[in-house]
């Protein structure tokens, strides 16, 4: 009996048709999202498509300098999706890149020097996107609630100035949670990992015919890696960017006005 995956056009075809109800949905219920799921379906399509014939070459050349302009790229352009994300006027892309760049080239040195990944494109490529985006996400959350508590929490913040604090002390309670909140989606999957979900490295292990056992133990791996990578991005996107919402004469500033 043939237990493998096996994907066909035709089962595109149907699958798409999940797309078009999601639609329908919209639609009937005048969400306004209609339009955003086609043409973020479209982009997944041709965005695919493309880097499924550049991963095919880069995996027959397996060059290690290629191989690390892959890593470059991706993690770049995690930074700049990061870097949207954050609703501050003071905004700026070096720090997304900072934070996403070096919790990645972290997680991959360590993963790489104790034998576990290889430095390989069949390895190192996907590792590398599924560190990138987990640490983009949590950048992301960590920027929009330092924005929000910052407004919300402006009048704690000048009277601890006026009593002497610097901006590292009176914002201390502001980035503490907004780090919290960063690493709060990847604590939650780490606690239901195996009893609610089944995530995409043990599953597509699975898929391909692996032992289960087996896959837990490349699962247990990510967890610890994703966890590491979260964390040390929200903390040096949140230490890096905390600063913008002073001025140089150390006061704060009204985000009302912008």
């Amino acid at each position: 009996m043939n237990d493998q995956l096996s994907v066909n056009n035709l089962s595109l075809v149907f699958s798409f048709l999940l797309v078009l109800v999601a639609m329908g949905v919209s639609y009937k219920e005048r969400l306004g999202l209609t339009k955003e799921i086609l043409i973020s379906t479209l982009r997944a399509i041709i965005q695919l498509v493309i880097i499924g014939y550049i991963l095919k070459y880069i995996f027959q050349v397996n060059h290690v300098i290629l191989t690390f302009v892959m890593t470059i790229f991706m993690i770049a352009n995690a930074a700049w999706n990061a870097h949207k994300r954050n609703p501050s006027p003071y905004k700026n892309y070096g720090y997304s890149l900072l934070a996403i760049g070096v919790s990645t080239y972290i997680t991959l040195f360590v993963l790489v020097l104790s034998g576990s990944l290889q430095f390989v494109p069949k390895q190192i490529i996907p590792i590398t996107g599924m560190i990138a985006s987990n640490s983009m996400v949590a950048i992301g959350l960590c920027y929009r609630n330092l924005n929000t508590q910052f407004r919300d929490q402006r009048q704690q913040v000048l009277e601890k100035l006026a009593l002497g604090a610097n901006v590292k002390l009176a914002s201390q309670s502001i980035l503490q949670e907004s780090i919290k909140a960063a690493m709060q989606p990847s604590i939650d999957s780490a606690k239901t990992v195996g009893l609610v979900s089944l995530p995409g490295m043990m599953s597509g292990l699975i898929l391909a015919g692996v032992d289960p056992v087996y896959a837990i133990k490349y699962q247990i791996m990510v967890t610890f890696m994703l966890l590491a990578t979260t964390s040390l991005g929200s903390i040096i996107a949140g230490y890096c960017c905390y600063r913008g919402y002073f001025n140089e004469d150390q006061q704060l500033i009204d985000l009302k006005e912008k």
